[in-house]
C-alpha cells in the first residue's frame, strides 16, 4: 500500500454519511461499511450479503471516539482491554446505549464494538462525522462465503451488483482472519466468554482482565462469524491431518478426483496446491487468499491439511472447522463413487 489516499477517504466517508455502502480494509479482513446510526444503511449491508437479519454487525470506532455514546454500563474490564488492545484485532460485546438503534445488534441489547489498527480504516473513521460516528461493518462478502482479504476479493463478490459506492484499496490484510470477540455483558453472571478466537488469544485476555474467558454458554449473545457453517468457498472443504491427507489424495487420484490441496508440510502433488506458512500468524494471513484460489480450480473437493490443535491455532482451526461443517462426508463420498465428478 503506497500512503493514504485521503481524497478518496473523504470521498468514502461522505458516501458514508449519505446512506451508501463503502468496503474497506482493517488489519483482519476486508469489510462492508454503512453508518452505524442509519438503520436504513444498515439494512443495505444486510441486503447486499443476503445476510439473516437476526445476526448482527460489528460497529468500528475511531481511536479517540467516546465509548459510552456507543455501550451502557461499561466495565473497568472494558477499559482496560481496549487500553490494551486497540486499535487492534478485538471486538468487544458491550451493553448497547439506548441511543443506538438495534439494528446493528440483530435486535439484541448489546452491541460488537471495535477500533481497527489498519491506517486507511482509522482514516476512514476519523473523516466520518468528524471521528465521531460508528461504522457498522462485517466482512464484505456474501453471507457463508470466504471472507475478503484484498480489495479484488471484494470487487469479485460485489463489482456487479451496483451495491457498493466504492472501495478503498488497503493492500492485503495483515491479520488475515475476523477479529477475536469477548463478550463483557455479562460479566456479574457468566464472566467474559469467548465467542470467537482470533488473533488475539484467550490467555492475553486474560493478562489484561486476571480471568481466562469461559467457552460460549446457550445464554451468549449471538455475534459475527459464530454459526457452525461459516467462511465456506463454493468447493467442498475437507480438514485431515498429514498421514490420513496422503491416504485420501492417492485414493481420489486412483478414482480420477480432482484435489485442490491446501499445506504446510510436504505433501505428494496434486491437481492443485497451494503451501502456506507453518507458523499460525503466517497461516491465517493467506488462508483466505489460498481458500479462494483453489475454489477456481475446478477440483472435486479442497483438502487442507489440519493445523496443529495448540492455543495459538484456535483461531485459524475455528474457520477451517466452519468452511468445512458444510461439507460432512465429502471424502467418504468421492472415494465410493456416491457424488458426481
Amino acid at each position: 500500500m503506497e500512503g493514504l489516499d485521503q481524497a478518496a477517504i473523504d470521498a468514502a466517508a461522505r458516501a458514508l454519511e449519505s446512506g451508501q455502502l463503502v468496503a474497506f480494509p482493517t488489519e483482519t479482513v476486508y469489510g462492508l461499511g454503512a453508518d452505524a446510526e442509519n438503520p436504513q444503511a444498515v439494512a443495505a449491508i444486510y441486503a447486499a450479503k443476503g445476510r439473516p437479519q437476526d445476526h448482527p454487525v460489528i460497529v468500528h470506532l475511531a481511536p479517540d471516539a467516546p465509548l459510552d455514546y456507543w455501550a451502557a454500563g461499561i466495565p473497568a474490564e472494558a477499559h482496560a482491554l481496549a487500553d490494551a488492545f486497540w486499535p487492534g484485532p478485538l471486538t468487544m460485546i458491550l451493553k448497547r446505549a439506548a441511543n443506538i438503534p438495534d439494528a446493528v445488534s440483530g435486535g439484541q441489547d448489546t452491541v460488537g464494538l471495535r477500533c481497527p489498527s489498519h491506517p486507511v480504516a482509522i482514516a476512514l473513521l476519523r473523516a466520518f462525522k468528524g471521528g465521531r460516528g460508528g461504522v457498522a461493518a462485517p466482512s464484505a462478502n456474501k453471507f457463508g462465503a470466504v471472507s475478503p482479504t484484498l480489495a479484488q476479493h471484494v470487487r469479485d463478490e460485489f463489482g456487479a451488483d451496483g451495491s457498493v459506492a466504492m472501495v478503498l484499496d488497503g493492500g492485503a490484510s495483515q491479520v488475515g482472519i475476523e477479529s477475536t470477540i469477548v463478550d463483557l455483558s455479562r460479566l456479574a453472571t457468566h464472566g467474559p466468554v469467548l465467542l470467537r478466537p482470533g488473533h488475539i488469544s484467550a490467555e492475553a485476555i486474560a493478562a489484561v482482565i486476571d480471568q481466562l474467558p469461559n467457552a460460549p454458554d446457550a445464554a451468549a449473545p449471538r455475534a459475527s462469524g459464530t454459526l457452525e457453517s461459516h467462511y465456506a468457498p463454493h468447493t467442498p472443504v475437507a480438514m485431515q491431518d498429514s498421514a490420513q491427507l496422503r491416504q485420501t489424495v492417492a485414493g481420489l487420484a486412483a478414482k480420477g478426483r480432482k484435489v485442490a490441496l491446501i499445506h504446510y508440510t510436504d505433501l505428494p502433488p496434486t491437481h492443485a496446491a497451494q503451501r502456506l506458512p507453518a507458523t499460525p500468524d503466517g497461516f491465517a494471513h493467506a488462508l483466505y487468499a489460498a481458500l479462494r484460489a483453489m475454489d477456481g480450480q475446478g477440483a472435486d473437493v479442497i483438502l487442507v491439511e489440519a493445523p496443529p490443535q495448540g492455543g495459538d491455532w484456535l483461531g485459524v482451526n475455528d474457520r477451517l472447522r466452519r468452511a468445512a461443517h458444510g461439507s460432512t462426508g465429502i471424502v467418504h463420498g468421492l472415494l465410493n463413487g456416491q457424488v458426481d465428478a
